[in-house]
């Protein structure tokens, strides 16, 4: 066994890192998304990772679990280009896989299992934990993150995607790996969530004694936590890849102009945003109208000659959406958020109740939104999904802002405004499951802007943004309430919902069944 760490007598091994001169250029960039990283991680430590968005976080993380540049569909990682060298224990991260557990931005993508208590053992079970060990940790795990509640066969299907974030945490905990790498990991939770995240990992550390990585935006939460801040660059053939690397206090009290020109959410710090022009002329026209409304993301289902709806996850739910004026959905993770979200914009079929377009939004297409055709509904409500990817249909940032105004034969006079309000003027080219999840973000927002539509609805926009393009993003969709745009969102961010102002609807949280 290892000498024990400073944080306590560690149960595995934890792994050490080393880079020296490393980059990482993606397939179809001209620029790095890192570039010439001198770094070293010791045994055990705990480092916070910040930067602008762009910066080349994720990319990191990638690398030091050894998944970069797995070659897609597309032959990508024969294009890629890396220098220099990155090394988890003496060796290339490739040959190390196991050894560092890997929580991405969208844990969607992490989900592999139909059920929760399958789901958190795959990664155990990859490692050939022995079976009775596995479910010992399976229990540990999800209590550990706040999930105990659920029974090991409740389908993931059902889950939230704060729910998901922390499932797939818990999966991370269960193989106890000796390189733990968080990607914004509390990023879609609400406060209580990301405090209970935050929580488990500090037991997980203090239990084994792993090396910590973790990639936030926001410093508050994790400052008392961690050893150490390293604050990265964007890339660049002059600059080195690390702009600060120290203990926390002295980084954030001796450079913090210079984090907050970087965008670094440094404690206390709130970026200015446009406020909204006063007596907009197209204000108070009623759009949509939710009334008595249960909403599920599941179907119904027959037996024999008749069909059982499915059991709502949020229902009595009445809500108004007013042309240039925001709404706020908030409330915690599983309360059925995103769901009425989809079901407001005509994505899912309402359970009970109705979503009314007024005459005003559906003239031409009826009252009811999940009866429109696709291309009367993106004129009319455009939806950005809580995961970008999901939106993608192109190889080309490019080409994914034009495919929705070719289709409609309008709109392509935007497509350069909004690549430069939104920081993707020099992404033209690259394909969109490359950039970073901040520019992913901005991007699904983009696409959806270029169809014009008059009810924007955006589940958890601010996911993934520095401090800058937070401001940027806020400040924009306030000029599009004031050209009469409704702006609804789905949110934990109360900064956010505060720079938009408007109304804000609140759903509690469905009761808990005992398993």
């Amino acid at each position: 066994m290892p000498a024990p760490s400073q944080h306590g007598s560690p149960a595995v091994r934890p792994a050490a890192v080393s880079a020296h001169g490393w980059g990482w250029r993606h397939a179809g960039r001209t620029r790095p998304a890192v570039h010439a990283l001198d770094l070293d991680i010791r045994p055990g430590e705990r480092v916070l990772l910040l930067g602008p968005s762009g910066a080349g976080k994720s990319t990191l993380l990638h690398a030091l679990a050894g998944v970069l540049g797995d070659a897609d569909d597309d032959g990508e990682a024969a294009e890629s280009d890396e220098s220099g060298s990155l090394l988890v224990d003496g060796a290339p991260p490739r040959s190390r896989r196991g050894r560092a557990g890997l929580m991405q931005q969208d844990p969607e993508t992490q989900v592999v299992l139909s059920r929760v208590g399958d789901d958190v053992a795959f990664g155990a079970e990859n490692l050939a934990v022995p079976r009775d060990d596995i479910w010992t940790r399976v229990h540990e795990a999800l209590a550990d993150v706040g999930l105990s509640h659920l029974s090991l066969d409740h389908p993931t299907s059902a889950l939230s995607g704060g729910q998901k974030q922390r499932l797939a945490l818990a999966g991370i905990l269960a193989m106890r790996p000796g390189l733990i790498l968080l990607d914004e990991p509390t990023a879609n939770l609400d406060p209580a969530g990301v405090l209970e995240v935050r929580d488990a990992v500090a037991r997980c550390l203090d239990k084994t004694g792993a090396t910590l990585v973790v990639v936030e935006h926001r410093v508050g939460v994790w400052k008392d936590l961690v050893d150490r801040i390293v604050v990265l660059q964007p890339g660049s053939a002059s600059d080195p890849a690390v702009l600060l690397d120290g203990p926390p206090d002295t980084v954030l009290e001796g450079a913090r102009e210079m984090l907050k020109t970087a965008g670094v959410w440094v404690p206390g710090y709130a970026p200015a945003t446009r406020h909204r022009t006063a007596g907009s002329p197209a204000d108070g026209d009623l759009l949509l109208a939710a009334d008595n409304l249960a909403v599920s993301r599941e179907r119904p289902r027959r037996s024999r000659f008749r069909k059982i709806p499915p059991v709502p996850v949020q229902e009595g739910i009445a809500a108004q959406v007013i042309s240039g004026q925001a709404l706020a959905i908030t409330g915690p993770n599983g309360a059925g958020k995103s769901t009425f979200a989809l079901t407001l914009g005509g994505l899912l079929a309402p359970v009970t109740g109705t979503v009314e377009a007024a005459a005003t939004l559906g003239q031409g297409a009826g009252p009811d939104p999940y009866r429109w055709k696709a291309e009367q509904l993106i004129e009319r409500i455009g939806t950005v999904f809580q995961e970008p990817e999901h939106q993608f249909v192109t190889g080309r940032v490019l080409d994914e802002l034009q495919f929705g105004p070719r289709h409609l034969g309008h709109g392509a006079e935007r497509v350069d405004e909004l690549l430069e309000r939104l920081r993707l003027t020099g992404l033209v080219d690259a394909n969109p499951y490359t950039l970073s999840g901040g520019e992913k973000r901005r991007l699904s927002v983009a696409t959806v802007l270029a169809a014009s539509p008059r009810v924007l609805i955006l589940d958890e926009p601010t996911f993934g943004q520095d401090a800058n393009t937070w401001a940027e993003l806020a400040s924009f969709l306030n000029e599009l309430l004031d050209t009469g745009t409704a702006v609804v969102s789905v949110t934990h961010d109360a900064e956010f919902t505060a720079a938009l102002g408007g109304a804000e609807l609140r759903l509690s949280a469905p009761e808990r069944v005992a398993p």
